[in-house]
């Protein structure tokens, strides 16, 4: 039989070796804790040498003590113990040479490049950063990355300084080293130093790591200011507080040379710098997504150092692509645990006695839910009848989804990462929770009560099939004639909403139709939205409303509410621009003068142009985001233009929902209190938690989005169609086309073939392309095709068809209008 290794590594915390009398040691005098537990697990790998001596068994077991403290490894050889370090012992497994490849570099800063020229300055040690954020001579804040450049970030700057709460970082030397999410801190450079938002599209091509210089010409297109109005405070990163890696997708860029053991990782995330790897194994790993960790970033190289971990399958299958996209997103969605599963009621479920003494039996009532096609988790319902005083009952009838999910249960942790699912089906008794009022018939709100209750769904509807009963001249049943009144109601909420300065956006939404057997897409087409939609859109507001004025009413310190800051006024620049190059003017000195304003902005030769700023105000507004009433005093929901809100209707796919379902249940006696619930600071924290999982659930949905827009595109070929210019850059246009709710990037900048006359305007806004100019909002073809030239970023990639571009390629030039300072021109021979 084959020896056999038993490892002991060295752990750094004291006390990890156990009680055991063999093994238990006191501190000596004068020894330092660390040193005593080093002592303390050499005792423990002798014990254990002797322990297994004792035991008879053909195999031979031998003992042997990993560790990376150079003195600690050299007391253990005295000792007579069998030691190495980690790196030692691995390459020591001829048999597995793959395992050489996940070693992470020991040191902080990561393994120096030999001979490398120095490119970043140092970072500051910790101690004299916290020192300098104390005294004001630096700022703390988090890095964020330039998706679109980049040699561009910006540091949200932590605590109270609004006047720089966003800080603009260009250039590689003053990005030094970060990485997207670390904390950071930054110096403020001097305002003649200050710079604008750079609007240049600039990817890492992956140059040649010595080409410094190439980096350099790059940055100066960035220092191109517009005008002094557009500059914002800018600094550079000066030291990292706190690192914030975690494991990346990605692909291997294979080195030229052959035989190389170096090579370079490409992250799927844009925001995220090459890292450069050492594997053997790159024939394997070349065209397979696979994850790589950073082990640290020395100042003499262009890249971080890291190691591979592992690999997820080949690039552009639908399974790796899928479980790359819920990594990237932190999203979870490994197999429920046995732990969780055994809270799930048991099935065949049925309401009990027990049920029905607590609730309140609606299923008299003439109930029924509208909803997309297709949608299994139907966790809402309407109900509208006139009643004996004349006025009229409007009820909404949500899933009573914490009946199930009860407090502290593993169900209930699980739920805090990524919710559960009750579904509601036609013809079934159902547990809800209900939001009824009183209204006359101007759809004034007269009473409001709340109560747990048992509802019979009479009819699930798509949107469509409740938009025609309402038009149908032969339907009057019960469920059509409540669905004509509920519509009607409706626009009377929305027409008072939008009065008192609610905002009506716009942004493409697709839908996809898959093939039942491969599950691909076969068509794409945007969502067509019907009254229906609005219908139902105005009672779940109002009932999140009116939900969240009475938690607030009996929990002023607990409530947990949802609120939309109002965008500070720079938001609104492009929009403002955008609408003035069309002769319209937008104000946006309030949220209702911004509703009016785009109300009347409308051109009758151009009728899509007000579907365009509203999609373009969609993208000014801030995030709206969770918050504790008990550590915040800005209540009001910006787009809603409503004084309070939270969540309440979706307990089925959001957890902050169950939250407010708990507090509304102990608000009307419905259930009982327990200490988390009315504990703020634990609520605030769970807030910023919801917040994170939010934003990127949101991610993930779009980058899904993507994926599948590719698939369907993979076999069309080249398909031509209109398209409007959303924004311009000074080196493209980012287009949308209506047809399918897609947005893309026509680039006249392309690698490897001469670059056009470009002259960028910041105030129409526009680009002119050598005697052909793009305004905001201008129609255009374009050909949309699927480009797969990288397996690692596939890209729809669309090209101006029309109007079309003369090329005279007879120089390089990148200028600016608006008496921007003129700066040297590149030139290129013919």
């Amino acid at each position: 039989m084959p020896d056999t290794n038993l490892l002991l590594h060295q752990v750094s915390a004291s006390g990890r070796e156990g009680r055991m009398v063999e093994t238990y040691i006191e501190q000596k005098r004068g020894e330092t804790a660390n040193d005593r537990n080093d002592r303390a697990i050499r005792v423990a790998v002798k014990w254990y040498n002797e322990h297994l001596k004792k035991i008879e068994d053909e195999e031979k077991i031998q003992v042997i003590f990993l560790t990376n403290d150079r003195i600690n490894k050299e007391k253990a050889l005295e000792e007579g113990i069998t030691a190495y370090t980690c790196e030692e012992y691995i390459k020591s497994l001829t048999a597995n040479p793959e395992l050489v490849d996940r070693l992470a570099c020991v040191s902080d800063e990561g393994k120096e490049i030999e001979g490398g020229k120095i490119i970043f300055p140092e970072h500051i040690p910790l101690s004299k950063l916290q020192q300098g954020i104390k005294s004001g001579i630096y700022l703390q804040g988090t890095y964020r990355a330039n998706r679109e450049n980049y040699l561009e970030a910006t540091v949200w700057v932590h605590g109270d300084a609004e006047e720089n709460k966003e800080i603009i970082v260009q250039g590689l030397k003053h990005l030094n080293r970060a990485i997207h999410e670390d904390v950071v801190a930054v110096e403020l450079l001097a305002k003649d130093e200050w710079v604008a938002p750079s609007s240049v599209v600039l990817q890492d091509d992956g140059q040649n790591e010595e080409n410094i210089e190439n980096e350099e010409e790059k940055e100066n297109i960035l220092k191109t200011s517009i005008n002094k109005d557009m500059l914002r405070p800018t600094g550079r990163v000066v030291g990292i507080i706190k690192r914030n890696w975690r494991p990346y997708c990605g692909m291997l860029s294979k080195s030229q040379i052959k035989e190389a053991r170096r090579h370079l990782f490409t992250p799927a995330d844009r925001r995220i710098p090459r890292i450069r790897i050492e594997t053997r194994q790159a024939d394997t790993l070349e065209g397979q997504r696979i994850i790589v960790a950073i082990d640290g970033w020395p100042r003499n190289s262009r890249y971080p150092n890291g190691h591979f971990v592992k690999n997820l399958g080949s690039a552009g299958d639908k399974e790796t692509e899928t479980e790359v996209l819920l990594l990237e997103h932190d999203v979870p969605h490994q197999a429920f645990s046995q732990a969780v599963l055994s809270f799930l009621p048991k099935m065949p479920w049925s309401i009990t006695e027990e049920d029905m003494k607590h609730r309140e039996d609606l299923r008299h009532l003439s109930v029924c839910s509208v909803d997309p096609p297709g949608c299994t988790d139907i966790d809402d319902a309407l109900h509208y009848r006139e009643i004996e005083n004349g006025n009229l009952e409007v009820g909404v009838h949500i899933a009573d989804v914490s009946h199930f999910i009860r407090p502290g249960n593993a169900l209930d942790e699980e739920s805090v990462k990524r919710g559960t699912t009750v579904y509601l089906l036609v013809g079934f008794s159902l547990l809800a929770f209900s939001c009824i009022w009183e209204m006359n018939h101007k759809a004034e709100i007269l009473k409001t009560r709340f109560t747990k209750s048992i509802i019979n769904s009479k009819a699930s509807l798509t949107y469509a099939e409740a938009q025609m009963r309402i038009d149908s001249a032969t339907m009057n049943d019960d469920i059509t004639t409540s669905l004509r009144g509920l519509n009607k109601l409706a626009k009377i909420l929305k027409k008072k909403r939008i009065d008192n300065g609610a905002l009506t956006l716009a942004s493409p939404e697709v839908r996809f139709h898959m093939d039942s057997e491969t599950h691909d897409p076969i068509d794409l087409q945007t969502k067509e939205l019907k009254e229906t939609n609005s219908m139902v859109e105005e009672f779940m507001l109002l009932a999140n409303i009116s939900v969240a004025q009475k938690i607030y009413d009996e929990f002023p310190e607990f409530a947990l509410l949802r609120k939309h800051p109002a965008p500070p006024p720079s938001n609104y620049d492009i929009l403002v621009k955008a609408a003035k190059s069309k002769n319209l003017e937008i104000k946006t000195d309030s949220a209702k003068a911004l509703a009016e304003s785009l109300d009347k902005a409308e051109s009758p030769t151009f009728p899509y142009l007000n579907t365009l700023l509203r999609i373009l105000t969609t993208r000014c507004m801030m995030q709206a985001v969770y918050f504790c009433s008990g550590m915040d005093n800005d209540f009001h929901h910006y787009g809603l233009a409503s004084p309070i809100y939270t969540h309440f209707t979706s307990p089925i796919r959001r957890y902050a929902d169950i939250i407010v379902h708990r507090l509304l249940a102990v608000a009307i006696g419905a259930d009982s209190t327990y200490p988390e619930l009315t504990d703020k600071h634990k609520l605030a924290e769970m807030c910023k938690n919801l917040n994170y999982r939010h934003k990127m659930a949101q991610y993930a949905q779009r980058a899904s989005v993507a994926f599948h827009t590719q698939l369907f595109f993979k076999t069309k070929g080249v398909v031509n169609e209109d398209a409007y210019i959303l924004f311009v850059r000074k080196n493209a246009v980012v287009v949308l086309i209506p047809k399918y709710g897609l947005e893309g990037t026509v680039f006249f900048e392309e690698k490897d073939k001469p670059t056009p006359k470009l002259e960028y305007n910041s105030e129409v806004p526009s680009l002119t392309v050598e005697d052909t100019t793009l305004h905001v909002f201008d129609k255009v073809k374009v050909n949309i095709m699927l480009d797969d030239s990288n397996i690692q970023h596939q890209k729809m990639r669309m090209v101006l068809v029309e109007p079309k571009v003369r090329h005279k390629i007879v120089r390089t030039t990148l200028s600016f209008s608006n008496d921007e300072p003129k700066k040297k021109k590149k030139k290129l021979q013919k």
